[in-house]
């Protein structure tokens, strides 16, 4: 096995983590989560932490983020209906991005069933146009994130 392969991680390896459900559809007829559904779990899980934390106003909010890189690496099955602990941490901030790297893990498990990234650019809502710079909610969610590395 190579050194460079990308291995599963533990629970320590991620600041702050977001409990999310599953759903019956989301199973395909193989019986697990279909690979799609990982990344939505992605998404819901960084954006929930954002909302939680005061930082995203998905109605009325000036600022959003748009996804401009994904990736996923995949070592166990999850399936419904298990609930799935989000382990989030920030790898990367700009100063209109931020990679956010997410490790889902079945409940109770270990090691992570997957692991990925979103790199979000966050935009002034109605120009589409990068910001200069994030708003002060942001960066304190963010500052939450930066605690653990792999």
């Amino acid at each position: 096995m190579s050194e460079n392969r990308p291995q599963a991680e533990g629970r320590q390896a991620y600041a702050q983590f977001v409990r999310l459900g599953t759903r019956w559809m989301d199973n395909d007829i193989y019986g697990h989560l279909n690979n799609v559904v990982y990344y939505s779990l992605f998404d819901t899980a960084v954006n929930q932490y954002l909302i939680a934390a005061g930082a995203l106003d998905i109605h009325g909010g000036a600022v959003i983020g748009l996804v401009v890189e994904t990736h996923c690496n995949f070592f166990d099955s999850l399936a419904f209906p298990q609930a799935v602990d989000a382990g989030l941490r920030v790898s990367q901030r700009g100063r209109s991005s931020v990679r956010y790297e997410i490790g889902l893990f079945a409940e109770g498990a270990e090691l992570c069933a997957a692991r990925g990234h979103f790199v979000h650019v966050y935009v002034d809502r109605q120009t589409r146009r990068p910001v200069t710079a994030l708003p002060a909610p942001y960066l304190d969610a963010l500052q939450a994130l930066q605690g653990s590395t792999p």
